[in-house]
Order: C-alpha cells, then sequence, then structure tokens
C-alpha cells in the first residue's frame, strides 16, 4: 500500500468519523430542545416557559411570536423538501444532510424559546384541581405520543443518527419505504396529533399559549399538506391506498 493510498483512505475515515461526532452532537441538541419544550409548554423546570418572562405591549408581543413561529416554519419546511435538498448536498454531505436539519430546527426553537414574549391574560381556566390534573396529564400524554410514534417508525433515522452510522460503516441507507405500524394504521400522523394534544391540552390557558397552539396547529395542517404531497409523489398509489384506510388525525381505520 502506498503512502497516497493510506492517506487517502484514512483521510475519508476520518470525515466519516467527523460526520457521527456531528450527527450525535445534533441529536443530543435535538433531545435537549425536545425536553426544553415539554418544560416550555407545561411551565416546568425551565427558566423560561411560555407564561414568563419580560412582559410587554401586545402589539410588540405579537409581532414578535408571530416572526418566531414564522421563522421556525418557513425553516422547518423548507429544509425538508426534495428541491432544498438537492441544492443543499451540493454543499453538505448527504449523509449529514438530515443531522443538519435537525440542527437547524432545534436551533430555530431556542430562538423561540429564548425571544418569546409572554401574553399572561387568562382566555379560560379550569378551577376544579383534579379536572386541571387530568388535562395536564392529558398535554403530557401528547408528548409522549409524540416520542412513541417517532419510534414506531425510524426514530434514529428520523433524528439523522442512522444516516451517519452507515456512513462509518460504508453501507448505503435502505430504499425508503411506506410503514404503517401500530398507530399508523389508525392515523397517519400520529406525532402531529400528539403535539396537537400536548398544545391545547392546558388547564390554565393564556393568550400567549393560545396563540403558540393555534399557530402550530395551523402550521401544523400546512406541514401535513406539503408532506402529504412528497408523499404520494413518492410512493404514488400506495400511498393513496393507505390514505383511504386511515385518517389524517382523529385516530380511526377507515374501509378500504
Amino acid at each position: 500500500m502506498t503512502i497516497i493510498q493510506r492517506t487517502t483512505r484514512d483521510g475519508s475515515q476520518i470525515a466519516r468519523l467527523a460526520a457521527l461526532l456531528y450527527g450525535l452532537a445534533a441529536y443530543v441538541v435535538s433531545f435537549l430542545t425536545i425536553l426544553y419544550s415539554i418544560g416550555f409548554v407545561e411551565g416546568l423546570l425551565v427558566p423560561k416557559a411560555i407564561d414568563t418572562g419580560t412582559v410587554v405591549s401586545l402589539s410588540e408581543a405579537l409581532v414578535a411570536n408571530l416572526l418566531l413561529m414564522s421563522f421556525f416554519a418557513v425553516q422547518h419546511s423548507v429544509m425538508a423538501r426534495k428541491p432544498f435538498k438537492r441544492w443543499w448536498t451540493q454543499f453538505v454531505p448527504a449523509s449529514v444532510e438530515r443531522s443538519t436539519y435537525v440542527l437547524f430546527a432545534s436551533l430555530a426553537l431556542v430562538l423561540l424559546f429564548w425571544q418569546w414574549r409572554p401574553l399572561p391574560g387568562v382566555m379560560w381556566q379550569v378551577a376544579d384541581p383534579q379536572i386541571a390534573a387530568a388535562i395536564t396529564g392529558l398535554s403530557f400524554l401528547g408528548f409522549v405520543l409524540v416520542l412513541t410514534s417517532t419510534f414506531l417508525i425510524n426514530h434514529f433515522e428520523l433524528f439523522g443518527l442512522h444516516q451517519v452510522v452507515a456512513n462509518l460503516t460504508g453501507r448505503t441507507m435502505p430504499e425508503p419505504q411506506l410503514r404503517t405500524p401500530l398507530l399508523y394504521g389508525f392515523v397517519r400522523h400520529p406525532i402531529y396529533l400528539g403535539f396537537v394534544i400536548a398544545f391545547w391540552a392546558a388547564p390554565v390557558m393564556t393568550l400567549g399559549h393560545l396563540l403558540f397552539a393555534a399557530v402550530t396547529t395551523a402550521y401544523i395542517f400546512v406541514g401535513i399538506f406539503l408532506e402529504e404531497r412528497d408523499l404520494v409523489a413518492q410512493f404514488g398509489d400506495e400511498y393513496r391506498r393507505y390514505r383511504k384506510t386511515a385518517s389524517m388525525l382523529i385516530p380511526w381505520r377507515k374501509s378500504a
């Protein structure tokens, strides 16, 4: 083996290892961001929650919060589209494309948490402590549904780890397959359903929380439209048949 051949192989292996470390770092950041998002929505164990922080004028809070949520929505949707991916992977290795997407989405959420302006006016409140506790439990159940749904398909591929591990070992990623295990047999988007439950199940609904829940729910429907358009383009009649047997968000199985 010549020195040039050895250097080429070692350099490739170093690049693959660097990609793995980058993917791991992106995964850790995303996982911590998800944990913080739970505390942010529930108002627990975090320094800045949805109803805490400096109160500013209504107009300033509305503009700032809408801009923050719009920035996340644009980043999250644009970077997920295939035309952007084709352009983006001219500059970013394909093996870390998903990790980069996950990292940028996490950073956009961190910015939202950091700069969020509270709107503390109470829109409605559940006075009964037992009912309030049940509603809070339902909100946590929504987050559990989100996490569980990621593992029902491929959690580590969704967050980019599968890709960097395959790259390190020199394996190619398998061709995408339409997987519909368990919950996916009843609802096509259980991850989105979990977020809707988590955001709306609040015993105390402030104006800020209501704004957050309403805008994110609207974005979820936009996201579903864009995602299903891509899935039909990718899987064709297989996905069209799936849409006839499983509902979009309300979990029940349709008859084909």
